[in-house]
């Protein structure tokens, strides 16, 4: 009976307990773990979000290896991968808080990327990982230099240490890595020479170092990664040829060298690349020569991209197409004559650049058929009107055929499409724009200016996802368009015939950024209320009429504010000197209106009265000015002091208005001011001396004021000697116009000769008063009996006094 009992304990110690003692992870890296658990609930501060529910199973007294994000070797039950990413959502975490999981020695696949980690990567952890395999650390934002720890993995086969600020260079210690499949380190701070030492990773089928500082050539040594799949180096510092030894990586299916110093041809070697499917070569700029037409015989090549370079289409050779191309880009090619015909049979490309070169004639019914999804051939010479079936599919998503010479009307057709970005600025079409435009559901960018096109602008619906419109430079009439999307951020409309009062529905429009109506004949009031969101507002030369609003200081991201030649009046608001967006530097380009395309978008320039002449300012750069221009109106009353508080202003013209009193001395605070007209007003007193502060100032007007006073001096204010600038004053002085000023001395001195004068008339008055004077004296003494009188005794002295005494009387000639 004793044998059933101790063999049913037995069993029981096997099945129930030995598991809980040997069938589950090492107790050391369950405790690594949990530490890493509790480093990261810890580190996450009130401004880090975080997606934990993966941890949620990391529990103590548990078998880690049946964990979330967790997986252990199925015999030796050690911890072999982890997968740790996209747990932080926003925010930041140090990256300290890796070193438990890196003592963790059995790793095979570490994966901590898109965690918002911040700071150097813990290098020294890495020396115990001795079995890593795959090392996962992109997307967040670890900084100084790759730690050279990690060269001594050997067993590892895949690096990626993509989108950080990972700086200093990269060592030739990266030869060590024998077995590496795959090296990425794009999107970081890297600088310096691609060691040549690269060419020993023989295993090697990807390498993308691209956006980086990479710079000299590209090396010899990398020929000899025969297994290269994937070559990518665009968005670097690369100059000098392309090696002939890309040639013999005849595994290569993507070479990207697109935006580099690259010189040279394209070399003939390529030809050997069969299985090439894309190929990447555009800005370089360096790059020159013929294109060969053999590029187009490589089967299996889809992506083509050589614009931006000095190459030049042999318009002699002919093309026999093998590829099937899916993206083209011969911009800037040299390419003349008609679109060429080639083209017909490549019925699979979704994207086409074409631009910036001589093509004439019409555009061709037959691409329009082609259904192509991104069609780009502005700055060419294409003339008559646009075929409808080019509207007629849903395929069409991008369409910018800006300054060539395309005439006539918009087809109706347009409302038939899914276009989301239509450019046909610069060109001849005339005409009323189709209603049917506004049935465009995916319609973001529009941009029909510098045309000739007429009538009413058709309204869009509140639901409409257009973002931005510039109609500008043409002759439409009638009512102010303001019936737009809640999404909506860009308005440019000026140069047109638009009448009627400032819209109130401008208010409806809360994301609205940019809304020009400069030369029209807009009429009415400026409303309150606008969008605090709103950096650009430009209603020059129109017929504005009324006060400025005092809630303007509602508008906290204005920068440009244009409201000259208009006819306001009342007094400037002291709100004026109250807005943010003027008052501090700018800190990112913010009015930048940008899209997820492979091309750039070109917003047309702000026109502005800069330095007394019109001129554009680029949109792309309009986030580095500040403007404030309230001039050619009826303001009335005093400078508000608060307007000094725009320190960040780089031009203030309030010039050709009726405003009086002095000018304030806190315009000295108008640190960036480079442009200062105050000119034809009714301002008296002396010019501030604290204007001496302006040190970048170089364009100033004072001119037709009442000013006086002597004109502050500095090593800025002395260069603005045109006497111009201070013309028509009372009485102004100073050498910038070379008229001299009396200091104190100077200035009494004609005072003192009044004094002279006065007293030499005194002397003279004397002189002939003091004869009849002593005589008139001399008389009535006698009459008094004066002189009969015995002298008075004189006054006892000591002797001291008396030998004093003779010591003080001079003594006689």
């Amino acid at each position: 009976m004793q044998k059933p009992c101790v063999l049913s304990c037995f069993l029981f110690l096997f099945i129930f307990l030995i598991p809980q003692l040997s069938f589950s992870c090492p107790p050391d890296q369950r405790q690594s773990l949990l530490e890493f658990k509790n480093l990261l609930t810890q580190n996450i501060k009130n401004q880090t979000t975080a997606d934990l529910g993966g941890l949620k199973t990391w529990r103590p007294n548990s078998d880690c290896c049946k964990w979330q994000l967790v997986r252990c070797n199925t015999r030796s039950l050690q911890v072999i991968e982890l997968n740790l990413n996209s747990l932080i959502t926003s925010g930041s975490v140090s990256s300290s808080l890796l070193r438990p999981v890196l003592r963790i020695s059995s790793l095979a696949t570490l994966d901590v990327s898109s965690n918002f980690m911040l700071g150097e990567i813990p290098g020294d952890g890495f020396a115990n990982l001795t079995r890593l395999v795959s090392l996962d650390m992109s997307r967040n934002s670890f900084n100084g230099s790759i730690p050279p720890q990690l060269f001594s993995i050997k067993t590892l086969e895949r690096l990626d240490l993509s989108m950080n600020v990972i700086g200093g260079t990269l060592s030739g210690e990266i030869k060590e890595l024998k077995n590496l499949h795959e090296l990425v380190l794009e999107e970081n701070l890297i600088e310096g020479e691609i060691p040549p030492e690269i060419g020993s990773l023989t295993e090697l089928r990807k390498l993308s170092l691209k956006n980086n500082k990479f710079s000299g050539s590209i090396p010899l040594s990398l020929s000899k990664l025969t297994n290269l799949e994937v070559l990518d180096l665009q968005s670097n510092s690369i100059s000098f040829g392309i090696p002939e030894g890309i040639g013999s990586l005849v595994n290569l299916s993507t070479l990207s060298l697109s935006r580099n110093n690259l010189s040279g041809g394209i070399p003939s070697s390529f030809q050997k690349l069969t299985n090439l499917k894309t190929l990447e070569l555009e800005n370089n700029h360096g790059l020159s020569g013929e294109i060969p037409t053999w590029l187009f015989s490589l089967e299996k090549l889809k992506i083509l991209r050589l614009g931006g370079n000095k190459l030049q289409w042999n318009k002699n050779g002919s093309v026999s197409a093998l590829s099937k191309l899916t993206h083209l880009s011969l911009r800037s090619c040299g390419l003349e004559g008609n679109i060429p015909d080639w083209l017909k049979n490549q019925t699979s490309l979704l994207f086409l650049d074409l631009s910036m070169n001589r093509l004439e004639g019409s555009f061709p019914k037959w691409l329009a058929d082609l259904k192509i999804g991104t069609i780009i051939m502005s700055d060419n010479r294409l003339s008559g009107s646009l075929p409808p079936s080019l509207f007629q599919t849903f395929n069409l998503s991008v369409l910018s055929l800006s300054r060539n010479n395309l005439s006539g009307q918009i087809p109706d057709t347009i409302g038939e499409t899914a276009v989301m970005i239509l450019m046909l600025s610069e060109n001849n079409f005339s005409g009323p724009v189709p209603k049917s435009i506004t049935m465009v559901y995916r319609l973001l960018l529009l941009d029909l200016s510098k045309n000739k096109l007429s009538g009413e602008f058709p309204s869009f619906s509140p639901l409409s996802l257009l973002a931005v419109l510039d109609i500008s430079s043409n002759e439409f009439s009638g009512d102010v368009p303001a019936s737009f999307g809640l999404t909506t951020i860009m308005l440019s409309m000026s140069q047109n015939n638009f009448s009627g009062e400032f819209p109130q529905d401008f208010k409806n429009l809360p994301f609205l950024m940019h809304l020009d109506l400069h030369d029209n004949r807009i009429s009415g009031g400026i409303p309150s209320g606008l969008s605090s969101s709103l950096e650009v507002l430009s209603l020059r030369n129109n017929s504005i009429k009324g006060s400025i609003p005092e809630d303007i200081s509602n508008l906290t991201s204005l920068k440009v504010l244009d409201l000259s030649d208009n006819e306001l009046d009342g007094s400037l608001p002291s709100s004026l000197g109250n807005l943010p967006g003027m008052m501090v530097p700018p800190t990112s380009n913010s009015s930048s209106f940008s899209f997820v395309l492979s091309f750039s978008i070109e917003i047309q320039d702000l026109a502005v009265n800069w330095k007394n002449s019109k001129q554009g300012l680029a949109n792309r750069n309009l986030y580095l000015y500040t403007l404030l221009d309230l001039s050619k109106n009826k303001l009335q009353g005093e400078l508000p002091a608060s307007l000094g508080n725009l320190r960040s202003l780089k031009l203030l013209n309030l010039s050709y208005n009726d405003i009086s009193g002095l000018i304030p001395r806190s315009f000295g605070g108008l640190e960036k001011i480079e442009v200062l007209d105050l000119s034809h007003n009714n301002l008296s007193g002396e010019i501030p001396k604290t204007l001496s502060n302006l040190s970048e100032l170089n364009t100033l007007g004072l001119s037709n004021n009442k000013l006086t006073g002597p004109i502050p001096e500095s090593p800025q204010l002395d260069r603005l000697n045109d006497p111009n600038i201070y013309a028509n004053n009372s009485k102004l002085c100073g050498m910038q116009i070379q008229v001299p000023c009396y200091n104190n001395a100077t200035q009494t001195e004609p005072a003192e000769e009044e004094e002279e004068d006065e007293s030499l008339f005194s002397w003279k008055a004397a002189l002939i008063g003091c004869p009849s004077g002593f005589l008139m004296a001399v008389v009535i003494m006698y009459v008094v009996g004066y002189f009969s009188r015995p002298p008075p005794p004189l006054p006892r002295r000591s002797l001291k006094n008396r030998e004093g005494f003779k010591k003080m009387k001079p003594s006689s000639p």
